[in-house]
């Protein structure tokens, strides 16, 4: 199903996000962007060594923050970096909030019309999915409400408890295209 708000389609389905034939994908960050395990790791798996090689030269950034860079081998041209966690550390809803913002922000400026999303911070940063699809889905609303670049939001999410969280809340905020 998809939802709209403003001038962005929202579209929530499972799938592997590495595949995604996107202008950019996000990747569940740490503000040192170093690529380690869960979405992450897949991303430096399938997208090869230079997307790491670039998070170095970028990193450390804040936490709540976002930095881009290329795609590497990956479908997507570029990867967006949302930093909603310390290595090691959990996501708030304050830093999930903020690394949401700008990652859409970044896109926008970038004039990049279409972004998938995971579930960010709910892996090893172990924030609830429910609050992240409520928080995440009102970043985009918001976003929607304003001039951007941005055409297309997918959320590409792992698991039957992910995608009904954010099924939910899109049919809770958005309205049905």
């Amino acid at each position: 199903m998809t939802w709209r708000t403003g001038g962005l389609t929202v579209d929530v389905l499972q799938g592997d996000l590495t595949e995604q034939d996107v202008d950019t994908i996000v990747n569940a960050a740490n503000n040192d962007l170093i690529l380690g395990g869960g979405v992450a790791g897949a991303i430096a798996q399938r997208g090869g060594p230079v997307i790491q090689a670039e998070c170095r030269a970028i990193g450390p950034i804040e936490v709540g923050g976002a930095a881009i860079t290329g795609g590497g081998k990956l479908k997507a041209p570029f990867v967006i970096h949302a930093a909603s966690m310390r290595l090691g550390g959990r996501t708030s809803a304050e830093t999930l909030r903020g690394s949401t913002r700008r990652s859409l922000e970044i896109a926008s400026e970038r004039g990049l019309r279409s972004i998938a999303f995971p579930a960010v911070g709910t892996g090893i940063a172990h924030f609830p999915l429910d609050d992240c699809a409520r928080i995440m889905l009102e970043e985009v609303v918001r976003h929607g409400a304003h001039d951007t670049s941005l055409k297309e939001v997918r959320f590409v999410l792992f698991g039957d408890d992910a995608d009904a969280a954010f099924r939910g809340e899109a049919e809770r905020q958005l309205s049905v295209e």
